[in-house]
């Protein structure tokens, strides 16, 4: 039986109409797409590529390959590939963060006053910001790995086609989180100020505290305690396996996902029910 005054009971009703919204004010900017790129790539191009490090390895030696030693300490003897990986999820990070500013920004423009005065559920106006932070950080990271090929990515020896939907899991789920995190951050917030702020906070210490440019187990004791926390970490690690890693350890895989796929429901869990009890006219 519907309502008498012809109003949906679909709790996700306007969803999808909500998140098309945040998409087409992304794909209608594409100055705004391009310079979202260009970050992650001077990276890839400068640091990946200047940052020769088999020439640190003496090659002389009876017994060294300096490949052999970059495949041991990397998975791969190839470390523009090792960071690809990395700056795939740092793209991701990056992006999502982007999603408590719009928070922000339709309260100060009236339109979250607009939405709240519809039927939509509050719950809903999170999902849609959620869900297209996702799939424009996924797309974009699809992009930088398309850029990293002609600068020397290679893949693993396990790579298959069906790792390509396996890498964009994993992108899925950590940007559901972040932009969980980052909207459930700023979702009190009517100063523009603030999610910049907590974007200057976050930004390096949650891409360096990480496995995206250097292995975990060669880190400080300090600094490994907080990556292996980090969910970042295991995202890259759940990625390279799929990407760059000559063998997959399925158990380790299967738990990566856990742990990603846990952070991304607990953090939209307190997203929308931070939404049911801040987000107001």
């Amino acid at each position: 039986m519907s309502n008498s005054n012809g109003n949906s009971k679909n709790r996700m009703h306007g969803l999808w109409a909500l998140t098309n919204r945040e998409l087409k004010k992304w794909y209608k900017a594409p100055a705004v797409f391009i310079l979202t790129l260009i970050q992650p790539v001077i990276w890839l191009g400068l640091l990946g590529n200047a940052l020769n490090l088999s020439s640190l390895i003496p090659n002389n030696i009876p017994g060294i390959n300096p490949n052999d030693v970059l495949k041991m300490t990397f998975g791969t003897s190839s470390y523009i590939s090792f960071m690809a990986v990395g700056m795939m999820a740092f793209t991701a990070l990056f992006t999502t963060m982007f999603s408590g500013m719009s928070v922000v920004w339709d309260r100060r423009l009236g339109f979250l006053n607009k939405v709240l005065s519809t039927p939509v559920s509050r719950a809903v106006i999170i999902l849609s910001k959620v869900f297209s932070a996702a799939l424009r950080s996924m797309f974009q990271a699809g992009i930088i790995l398309l850029i990293a090929i002609p600068l020397g990515f290679q893949v693993g020896l396990a790579f298959t086609p069906l790792s390509i939907l396996g890498v964009f899991a994993f992108l899925f789920l950590i940007c559901v989180g972040l932009s969980s995190l980052f909207i459930a951050i700023n979702i009190r917030s009517t100063r523009i100020e603030t999610p910049m702020a907590v974007m200057n906070l976050l930004n390096l210490p949650l891409t360096f505290a990480s496995s995206a440019f250097f292995p975990i187990d060669k880190m400080p004791d300090w600094l490994r305690a907080v990556a292996y926390a980090n969910p970042l970490s295991y995202t890259i690690n759940g990625m390279r396996q799929l990407l760059i890693n000559d063998t997959i350890n399925y158990s380790d895989l299967a738990f990566q996902y856990a742990y990603v796929g846990i952070f991304a429901a607990v953090l939209t869990t307190i997203g929308i029910i931070l939404s049911w009890r801040y987000l107001n006219k």
